[in-house]
């Protein structure tokens, strides 16, 4: 008899498995086994908010093995050791309900265990202290995803139907886009204000240099802006040039420096970003390697406690062990009388956890180092410092101010210093910060001894000119800092939600920043323009409290849904008549001063360049909606076609560069080839539209510039190149195949057979040669591979490299390959029955008419299985059954067309 032991992953599944021994079988669930299936009517909040539920192949896998393993060893307890937090415990509900659902359960006690690190003392330790699923986090895991759910399933189809062009919006991802773009527009109203300041060199009767600064002049303190020009700082300067100054008092103090607390999800990522140049999702990455274990001497050793939590504490047997190195590595000096309690100041903080810690202080960064690889090897180092000076004493710093007075009276100036006096747990670990190079400054500068009354002999005196500077855009380290401060998300949410932001191009990071696209700002302006609440950072902080109360047991989800969606549901219901005018004119209003900031000598920013160019009355420019998203465009529109992407004019530049520019004719067939530019950005043009002999319109042939080339210098010759692609390079020296150079919509790229590969920015799509490219194609993977025929009608069987993966393919039908093969090793036969027993017929492709072609006879005869088969896959609310006709029946027309959004992430906020 073995129990059953349910994990997350399969790489603490084996490591966990040889802590236990043979009298437990440890399997893997791989994350969530089920979830909301996307589309309308998963969540419903008519029916009290009742969910359905659907499993894909891989989670019904994983709970079928589960079953058998549980009846094969007569299991007596399954143990769910899923991750200790909300959606650890969602997944152990999850498992328990489809195992039951198959009745699987029968004479089994289940259990939930959870561990902050995996060692063998702390799985047994589990073991040994079970306990029952915890109803009100699982709860809160429900309002949370239904709330995430019905924000995104409404307001998404919201802005694709009166915004064209966005993407998505989602409950926290909005609030932190936001932060983004309101700091965008401080930047752009920040004027920039100059001040001065005087400083002069000074040296003791000893002749010690020292630097002093002017605070005081004609008997007044002087503040940022009281030196606002040259003049006044000259004047100023003056002064101090013709007094004679002597120490007027010399202040001394002690300061003591506390060590910060062991990481948090929040502080890790911040920190990591800082010093090591990770972002959130890479960190967070890493963290998971050290935490489900690395193989040390053929041992597979979780290093790190759990990654994903609030709480700032620590197991006093970790504190102790901390203390006990510290003792012994750095002396007693450095020992603190007693252990070091912390305690979470951040909103909303669940101090269910303890905080990010190496599991093991004896395993050093130099010891683990050679098994690790250097970005596991550079986190890890980080975490271990950071506990360790947690529990280091404090650093101490004599700070020195001295200040020297003109025997007139008209000025003082003012020195500072500051020595470290015992650098406690500095010797160890400085917390980075934005200014850590002026605090290293300040830091090093030291006094040299004075007494008062001194006459220290002046040097030069100098007056230095200062612009105050804006507010900085975001990194990803400060945005999850204001995002964990205003309460706003879960910190285990903070990566993805950043990432989905980048993903749907709202954001970009610049040298390592956040900056707003326009794409983001029109979505940000269009959710506070008419959904202002819920984009309010106060509003989802306390949306944020509310979820925190109902995983205390503090507050019924029902009942919190309930007062969320009546109010959401009638702010949507508002929107139904608003028109697309409406849109724009509130867009225009709100986003005009940054797409047409004020113009040289008062010209008006919103002129049409070519309404004034050929004379014609009343062309304005403004934002415009199209099929493809937003852009600028003229109010004289049909008469002036004058368009011009969604961006910012560069300042100087001359907006009529934006209108149709001849290059020269193509001496073939005379046509003018010309640059332009449209909604995707520059294209060259041969001709212009025409029609052709039956009077049908023609297209000219056109052909987007690739990213780097400047169309300044474009020339007739490369114009017409590009309108020619591909490019023959040449034929391969060993294989012969022929090898050409494309535009393709992700860029140029290259080309042999089922092998292609993207051209870097150093390369030219016009002039790249072979050994180049056969150089890159060496490392390309092939986008498909004929595998031979399919044994009953001889048609070709392929496997291909897709967007979610590599899949087989026989005609119209297609089946995922399994989650680690790799098509390169994959067989026919293996194909074969891979589609035999998952294949799916592709999506039916719509008519010229727009509507949706007849699906073939041989490719509609898995539909009528794979139908039943999904309905079955719902637990919430079981179907009736239905006969076998009725399940075959289409989808409609109506389902079909109706757009659906993507599921919120797994982790998501």
């Amino acid at each position: 008899m073995t129990d059953v032991v349910v994990v997350e992953s399969p790489a603490k599944a084996k490591t966990i498995n040889k802590y236990l021994g043979s009298g437990y079988t440890v399997l893997a669930s791989f994350g969530h086994v089920r979830d909301l299936p996307p589309k309308d009517g998963s969540v419903r909040p008519e029916e009290d908010f009742a969910m359905d539920w659907s499993s894909e192949d891989r989670g019904e896998k994983q709970v079928r093995e589960i079953a058998q393993a549980l009846k094969a060893g007569h299991a007596k307890r399954l143990y769910l050791a899923t991750d200790p937090d909300r959606e650890g415990e969602a997944i152990s509900w999850h498992v328990r309900e489809m195992l039951e659902s198959r009745r699987a359960l029968k004479g089994v006690e289940v259990h939930r265990i959870t561990f902050n690190e995996i060692t063998k003392r702390a799985i047994q330790h589990a073991i040994e202290h079970p306990r029952e699923l915890d109803v009100p986090l699982i709860d809160a895991y429900l309002a949370r995803r239904a709330l995430d759910y019905l924000v995104g399933f409404t307001l998404s189809p919201v802005l694709w139907r009166k915004l064209p062009g966005s993407r998505s919006a989602g409950r926290v991802q909005s609030v932190a886009l936001r932060l983004i773009t309101d700091r965008e527009a401080e930047i752009e109203v920040f004027r920039a204000r100059e001040y001065w300041t005087v400083e002069a060199g000074l040296q003791t009767p000893a002749g010690a240099p020292f630097t002093a600064r002017l605070t005081h002049l004609e008997g007044r303190k002087l503040e940022q802006f009281d030196l606002p020009d040259e003049a006044a700082a000259l004047r100023a300067k003056a002064l101090v040039e013709g007094g004679r100054f002597s120490v007027s008092s010399i202040e001394k103090k002690r300061v003591r420096r506390n060590p910060p607390p062991p990481f948090t999800t929040s502080t890790l990522q911040q920190e990591s970003s800082r010093k090591l140049g990770f972002g959130a999702q890479a960190t967070m990455r890493l963290a998971q390697q050290l935490y489900e274990g690395v193989d040390i001497g053929g041992e597979t050793v979780g290093l790190i406690t759990y990654m994903r939590t609030d709480g700032v504490q620590m197991a006093r047997e970790a504190m102790m062990g901390i203390r006990d190195h510290v003792k012994s590595a750095f002396g007693e000096n450095y020992l603190p009388a007693a252990p070091r309690e912390y305690a979470s100041k951040a909103k909303n903080a669940q101090e269910a956890h303890e905080a990010i810690r190496p599991t093991d202080v004896t395993r050093t960064p130099q010891d683990v180092a050679r098994y690790l690889n250097p970005d596991q090897r550079r986190l890890y180092e980080l975490v271990w410092k950071r506990a360790v000076a947690s529990q280091m004493q404090s650093a101490e710093m004599d700070q020195t101010a001295v200040e020297l007075d003109d025997a007139g009276g008209k000025a003082r100036l003012r020195a500072t210093g500051q020595v470290i006096a015992f650098d406690g747990y500095l010797k160890l670990y400085r917390e980075d910060i934005d200014d850590s190079r002026q605090e290293a400054d300040d830091e090093a500068k030291t006094l040299p001894p004075m007494a008062e009354g001194e006459q220290p002999r002046r040097g030069e005196v100098t007056a230095s000119q200062h612009f105050t500077q804006p507010p900085p855009r975001y990194t990803e380290a400060s945005l999850v800092k204001k995002m964990e401060e205003l309460g706003i998300g879960r910190p285990s949410t903070y990566a993805s939600i950043l990432q989905t932001l980048q993903d749907r191009d709202y954001v970009r990071l610049e040298s390592r920043r956040f900056v707003p696209e326009d794409r983001g700002r029109l979505v940000t302006a269009f959710l506070i323009s008419f959904f202002e609440q819920y984009v309010d950072t106060g509003f989802t902080a306390t949306m944020e409290e509310k979820l925190d109360d109902i995983s205390g047991g503090r507050a019924d989800w029902r009942q919190v849904m309930h007062e969320f969606w009546d109010q959401f549901r009638a702010a949507v219901d508002a929107t139904k008549d608003l028109k697309i005018s409406d849109v724009i004119d509130a867009l225009d209003e709100d986003l005009g001063p940054h797409f047409f900031p004020p113009g040289e000598g008062g010209t008006d920013p919103r002129a049409c360049p070519v309404c004034q160019t050929e004379h014609r009355m009343g062309g304005r420019l403004g934002l415009r909606l199209g099929r493809t998203g937003a852009f600028i465009g003229c109010s004289n529109y049909p008469e002036c076609r004058y368009t011009r992407p969604l961006a910012v004019p560069v300042e100087g530049e001359d907006a009529s560069n934006d209108g149709p520019r001849t290059l020269g004719t193509d001496p073939e067939t005379g046509q003018e080839v010309s640059v332009r530019r449209g909604p995707y950005g520059l294209y060259v043009q041969l001709g212009e539209p025409g029609t052709d002999e039956k009077g049908k319109p023609t297209k000219p042939r056109r052909a987007s510039l690739p990213r780097g080339m400047d169309p300044e210098t474009l020339t007739p010759e490369r114009a017409l190149a590009l309108l020619n692609m591909p490019r023959i390079i040449g034929l391969h020296p060993e294989t012969g195949e022929e090898i050409t150079a494309n535009l393709g919509r992700f860029g140029p790229y290259l080309k042999m057979g089922a092998l292609s590969q993207s051209l870097t920015p150093g390369d030219d799509v016009l002039s790249i040669g072979m050994n180049r490219a056969v150089e890159m194609l060496a490392n390309a993977k092939p986008r498909g591979i004929t595998l031979g025929n399919h044994p009953q009608d001889g048609a070709v069987v392929e496997v291909k490299r897709g967007r979610f993966g590599p899949f087989a393919q026989h005609g119209n039908l297609v089946a995922s390959l399994p989650r680690g093969v790799q098509m390169e090793d994959f067989t026919l036969d293996q194909a074969v029955a891979l589609l035999a027993e998952k294949g799916k017929p592709l999506p039916a492709k719509k008519g010229a008419a727009g509507r949706k072609a007849p699906a073939k006879k041989a490719a509609a005869a898995p539909s009528a299985e794979a139908a039943p088969k999904k309905a079955s896959a719902k637990t919430a609310k079981p179907a009736a059954k239905a006969p076998a006709k009725a399940a075959a029946k289409p989808a409609t027309k109506k389902a079909a067309a109706k757009p659906a959004a993507k599921p919120a992430a797994k982790r998501s906020g």
